[in-house]
């Protein structure tokens, strides 16, 4: 792959993969994988021998994950998904993210409703991870409008951050054994209390691995906020950690909207993020039927 940039892109009809030269100057596409399918997931796996990973989501079939070992010019279905034991009392609504394990085949699957499977074998077994499966939370946590999804995963050696919407954001530092709630600062103004131990609506979080104390959040403060005197408070939306987590602190002024979804680092530069903010919910707004 040092030659080459490779792309997955998933969609509600299946994954495409592009492909191009170094200059990226025109790109050759393949797919769709899993045609018809939604793909809200894809990881490309860079341990060993490249690898990509995509999830599929069928409504009627059940949900499957897709690998190729050829940088995505064919993939095969893993022999299984993740799936919750039969006296869970659970069901797989959707798989939200991939990422990879301690080693070269260790993989990590975030799902809904909210829970973190692990292979060890490229994506052929799966078993879900008690610390956070089965955390203390897990049963009081509320699915959000768009469903109770472990939407973010990132590690940092013995260090492992989550992100749940609606449950907030959860830490381990010992590799996945014991998750505790870290949301100091991140609020939830849907709630009785605007700022709970765990609840909040976290719609992404990113970090650098220049600067892996630093995380950045985009979390949804809830349509409470439009109805208190003077209405949201300002910068509920956009957070920054420097601390790995423990406490929040937002970055949210400046920005036309406070709610977005996508939050991305810059590839080089730790100090630089990007958010796409929802345009209608403005700052200027005052009350709901206004935006």
């Amino acid at each position: 792959m040092a030659n080459r940039v490779v792309l997955c892109i998933g969609t509600k009809k299946g994954l495409f993969v592009a492909e191009s030269p170094k200059p990226r100057r025109r790109f050759a596409l393949r797919g769709p994988f899993g045609p018809g399918v939604a793909v809200y997931s894809a990881l490309i796996d860079t341990r060993g021998t490249p690898r990509l990973y995509a999830s599929s989501c069928n409504a009627f079939f059940g949900m499957k994950v897709l690998r190729s070992n050829d940088l995505g010019k064919s993939f095969k279905e893993t022999k299984s998904a993740p799936a919750f034991p039969k006296d869970d009392g659970r069901a797989l609504a959707n798989i939200w993210s991939l990422e990879p394990g301690d080693s070269k085949k260790d993989l990590l699957c975030g799902v809904e409703p909210a829970a973190l499977f692990r292979s060890r074998d490229g994506g052929d077994s799966w078993e879900m991870v008690p610390g956070i499966s089965n955390h203390e939370h897990a049963r009081k946590w509320e699915p959000g409008n768009g469903g109770l999804c472990m939407h973010t995963i990132l590690r940092d050696g013995k260090r492992v951050h989550l992100g749940i919407s609606t449950g907030g954001h959860y830490m381990s530092e010992d590799g996945g054994e014991t998750f505790a709630a870290a949301n100091k600062g991140v609020g939830a103004g849907f709630t009785p209390d605007p700022y709970p131990e765990f609840g909040q609506c976290v719609h992404k979080i990113a970090r650098h691995p220049a600067a892996p104390g630093r995380l950045y959040m985009q979390n949804h403060g809830g349509w409470a906020e439009w109805s208190r005197p003077g209405g949201p408070r300002p910068g509920i939306g956009v957070l920054r950690s420097d601390d790995y987590g423990r406490t929040w602190r937002s970055i949210a002024d400046g920005l036309p909207s406070d709610f977005v979804f996508p939050i991305v680092v810059h590839p080089h530069n730790p100090d630089v993020v990007y958010v796409l903010p929802l345009a209608p919910y403005t700052r200027t707004c005052r009350r709901r039927r206004d935006c």
